[in-house]
């Protein structure tokens, strides 16, 4: 397959050559010039097609954390619709529930099938280096998504979002909201997520950053493990332990934050635009994203589920012999409900707050 490409993307480039000789202008040669990189591109893109007709796709091995939260079903989706069949790709899924035994399992039965690439969203960001060496050692590239290995380097690119920068960002809010609200004093409890999860471990560093800062009470922090049943049983607790003692619920994903809800409901804690605790909540799915428009989430920090594209692009160019960049970073988007502020000012750069309307809910993934 690999071989294939090469040879499809090296033709392209002897055509563009041929076609640059014939110019004899500057104009000439910028128009040859881009119609070259444009004939590479459409080779690029026609190669799976080719595959697809050749009967020889380009295998790969996704190995996902789970099945534990809209946004995860959506990145799940959205390599499923990138890589299908019709798009040239053979790819070989495998749902690892939220096992890091079993995502290892995984990523070796991939080499033993001797796939193309390996797509990991890592379940933790440690244990990585012996089975990204054998990956290493087959010749198979490996492209981590989402979540970060932080004991080896050697995969070839890594796609997601900046957790920590999400936290900050998370935090910056809250201090210009209390402010714009009179609000002098904030004691928060927080719902992280998994124990070990780069996601979770950023968040929690970027809010716990602005916090110290700003001289707040964390009073309280355990995992909610991404989900809604966990979010429900943290914040049980909480409203249990600390009745009275708190103004604000950070959530480390959306899910976690519905399960919040409906443990404050069942407490007769108010919460919300008009309640007496701010929730927090990071993802921005579609249904966070209904919550902060009816004014029962105040805030939601989106974490970009939709890495497929971007990771095609990084296989692009490892088909046509380049090196792609070792970081990609997706855009995203900080929402609010309240038209009161802005911007906000995250690490000295000013970063815009989208009021949530009903187009961008219907935009959303």
């Amino acid at each position: 397959m690999k071989r294939k490409v090469v040879s499809a993307l090296v033709c392209a480039a002897m055509v563009a050559t041929m076609v640059a000789g014939c110019g004899s202008s500057a104009s000439t040669d910028t128009a040859t010039d881009t119609a070259a990189e444009e004939t590479t591109d459409e080779a690029a893109d026609a190669t799976a097609d080719t595959a697809a007709a050749d009967g020889d796709a380009i295998t790969i091995g996704f190995a996902q954390v789970g099945h534990e939260s809209d946004w995860r079903t959506a990145s799940t989706k959205s390599c499923q619709d990138v890589f299908s069949a019709a798009n040239g790709y053979d790819l070989q899924f495998v749902d690892c529930d939220n096992d890091s035994a079993t995502q290892l399992e995984a990523v070796r039965g991939f080499i033993e099938q001797d796939v193309d690439y390996i797509i990991i969203d890592p379940i933790v960001s440690t244990g990585w280096d012996t089975v990204l060496t054998e990956c290493e050692d087959a010749g198979i590239p490996v492209i981590v998504i989402d979540r970060t290995i932080d004991d080896s380097d050697k995969y070839v690119s890594w796609v997601g979002s900046n957790f920590k920068t999400e936290g900050l960002a998370a935090g910056e809010w809250l201090k210009a909201y209390a402010e714009a609200k009179g609000i002098e004093e904030i004691n928060a409890l927080v719902i992280e997520g998994s124990t070990g999860a780069s996601a979770a471990i950023g968040r929690t560093e970027g809010f716990k950053e602005i916090a110290d800062r700003e001289g707040w009470n964390i009073v309280d922090s355990q995992s909610g493990d991404f989900t809604q049943d966990g979010g429900q049983e943290v914040m049980e607790s909480y409203c249990k332990s600390y009745e009275g003692k708190f103004n604000v619920v950070i959530c480390q994903n959306d899910n976690e934050a519905f399960g919040a809800m409906d443990a404050m409901k069942a407490a007769g804690v108010s919460y919300g635009v008009d309640g007496d605790v701010i929730l927090v909540s990071f993802d921005a799915c579609t249904a966070g994203l209904e919550y902060v428009q009816k004014g029962e989430i105040n805030a939601d920090f989106e974490c970009n589920p939709l890495a497929a594209p971007f990771v095609e692009q990084v296989i692009k160019q490892l088909q046509a012999g380049e090196t792609p960049e070792k970081e990609v970073y997706m855009e995203e988007h900080w929402y609010v409900n309240e038209d009161i502020l802005s911007e906000i000012t995250v690490d000295g750069e000013a970063q815009p707050l989208t009021v949530v309307t009903d187009d961008i809910i219907a935009a959303q993934y």
